[in-house]
């Protein structure tokens, strides 16, 4: 099995007596984009600056393509871009030379190698223009930029979709995606935009109170899973009693309830399920998946928040 871009074994942090994160334990392997979640104050950013070198750890380790980040620092950062908080740029200055500082700092980039950057985050057009004309989603993007100037293996980013409006944030999904398919990047994200996370993430983790509460694709937390072939639904037709009856002339498992038909199906038999009703000239209003929930509802369900 290959080496985990990035593997978290049973890292905690106290401050004083308190407690601020336990026992977090994680692996994240090349090109997946995983999503780091919880309430504020669950202890999201303080394991990022664990992992980034800016807070000690108290107990366990953090591995950065092998690389122990507590005796081969210089090693594991090596292979990371980051941007916690928000990203440091000389405003006064243009989108190409704080690039160049960076290339710079790195000692190893050159033009080409810039040139790329620019390219693969949608800054051609803007580069030459001072950052203080950006928009936020610009100086984001730029922000990006300089993390993966040096190729790094493991993208971190906290909250990089903070403050930008709805085209912004489908700009930067389709940045983070791209920089995972294509150059291969593991990305680690945190967000509380949880409906982006869920069309954004393969897998997430969970953590409240200092603590994992689960890590799981974002099919399986959903249950929205297409690889069982199965679907379960909720049926509302215009004369349910005699949409049951042609569903089970047919063979199709289902039962009449108050709300609807609930039926169990193959998913791929799902069009078939619809022309044997429009045939039979039954109307329907309405069909609904009962097993698939928003993100949202998962992490309200697992962190308790759905009670407050």
């Amino acid at each position: 099995m290959p080496t985990a871009v990035l593997k978290t074994a049973n890292v905690k942090k106290m401050i004083g007596k308190r407690t601020i994160v336990s026992n977090i334990s994680l692996e994240l392997h090349a090109g997946e984009i995983f999503g780091f979640l919880g309430p504020n104050g669950a202890g999201k950013t303080t394991t990022i600056r664990m992992i980034v070198g800016l807070s000690n750890i108290t107990e366990g380790n953090i591995f950065i393509n092998g690389h122990s980040v507590r005796s081969e620092f210089r090693e594991a950062m090596r292979d990371v871009g980051c941007i916690v908080e928000n990203p440091e740029m000389y405003k006064y200055m243009s989108g190409l030379d704080n690039l160049k500082i960076f290339a710079t700092l790195y000692g190893n980039i050159d033009k080409a190698r810039i040139d790329e950057v620019v390219k693969i985050v949608g800054l051609e057009n803007a580069i030459g223009d001072k950052v203080k004309t950006y928009s936020l989603g610009m100086k984001q993007r730029l922000g990006i930029a300089q993390a993966i100037l040096q190729r790094p293996k493991l993208l971190i980013l906290d909250e990089p979709t903070n403050g930008l409006d709805p085209a912004g944030i489908k700009a930067m999904r389709a940045l983070l995606r791209n920089l995972s398919q294509n150059e291969g990047m593991t990305v680690l994200v945190s967000s509380h935009i949880l409906g982006e996370m869920q069309q954004m993430c393969d897998r997430v983790g969970i953590i409240n109170h200092g603590q994992m509460v689960t890590v799981k694709t974002v099919d399986e937390l959903t249950g929205m899973s297409q690889t069982s072939g199965k679907a379960s639904l909720l049926l509302r037709t215009g004369d349910n009693a005699k949409s049951a009856e042609v569903l089970v002339e047919a063979g199709i498992e289902n039962h009449e309830e108050s709300d609807g038909i609930h039926v169990n199906i193959a998913a791929d038999k799902v069009p078939e399920m619809v022309r044997l009703l429009v045939g039979a000239n039954a109307d329907i209003f309405g069909m609904d998946s009962m097993e698939s929930q928003s993100l949202e509802d998962v992490f309200m369900k697992l962190t308790g928040e759905e009670n407050k």
